[in-house]
């Protein structure tokens, strides 16, 4: 009798469990949809996460930070709703949905229960910094395909100079994908950032990066806007 107490126990609190990620809500600045090849492979929809953990000099998105009224709050039902409308576009071309940001990998438990309402059909990318904690990340390795890694520079210096930041987390999780053998899943951007590091401060990224493991590489420069 025991025992059977004890599994009902289990199974009410899973059922809790999955009615608490339902209700779970995130703020989210932005859906775009039919992206094609700049997101991951074939046909996307750009999921963006209001929130960052980085103050970098040159935000690509600054709409993620702050706390103006510029972003709307979401379940992962409602986003499911909203994103599946493309599902026919993600299973033809092997596309899916691609969470960026803002920082992704700062809702793990959020994405987890997508994938779950998503079925394994669906690509789910990850665009992120890394610049969370390694039990997210280790989390997020679980239910997502590729990871799309913005690594900014490999020396801490540079790193904390343009992030605000230490980029101990980064290193740490880019250990961890090690580890699991995940770095053919994995798209590193390294930048060239003026007036922050050098063609020979990314070689020397990329070189640190390799002997990782990591051969998928995506190489640019920060295109500065002029205000």
């Amino acid at each position: 009798m025991r025992l059977i107490e004890l599994q009902n126990f289990i199974v009410a609190l899973r059922m809790a469990d999955n009615r608490l990620l339902e209700q779970q809500r995130v703020k989210i600045i932005g859906v775009a949809r039919h992206r094609l090849a700049t997101d991951g492979d074939g046909v996307t929809t750009l999921v963006a996460f209001h929130g960052c953990p980085l103050r970098c000099r040159y935000c690509l998105n600054p709409q993620s930070l702050g706390d103006s009224s510029r972003f709307r709050e979401c379940s992962p039902a409602e986003l499911y709703d909203e994103t599946r409308i493309d599902e026919l576009y993600f299973l033809a071309t092997n596309g899916g949905v691609t969470f960026g940001g803002g920082e992704p990998g700062m809702h793990p438990d959020f994405i987890r229960k997508f994938r779950e309402l998503c079925g394994q059909g669906w690509q789910i990318n990850l665009e992120t910094s890394l610049n969370v904690p390694t039990t997210n990340i280790e989390a997020l390795l679980r239910v997502v395909n590729t990871l799309i890694i913005d690594i900014k520079d490999m020396n801490p210096d540079i790193y904390r100079s343009y992030t605000g930041q230490s980029n101990d987390l980064v290193l740490d999780n880019l250990r961890l994908i090690a580890e699991s053998r995940r770095q053919s899943d994995c798209i590193i951007r390294i930048p060239l950032i003026p007036n922050y590091n050098t063609d020979a401060d990314r070689e020397a990224s990329r070189s640190a990066l390799e002997a990782l493991g990591f051969t998928r590489f995506d190489l640019f420069t920060y295109q500065i806007r002029k205000h």
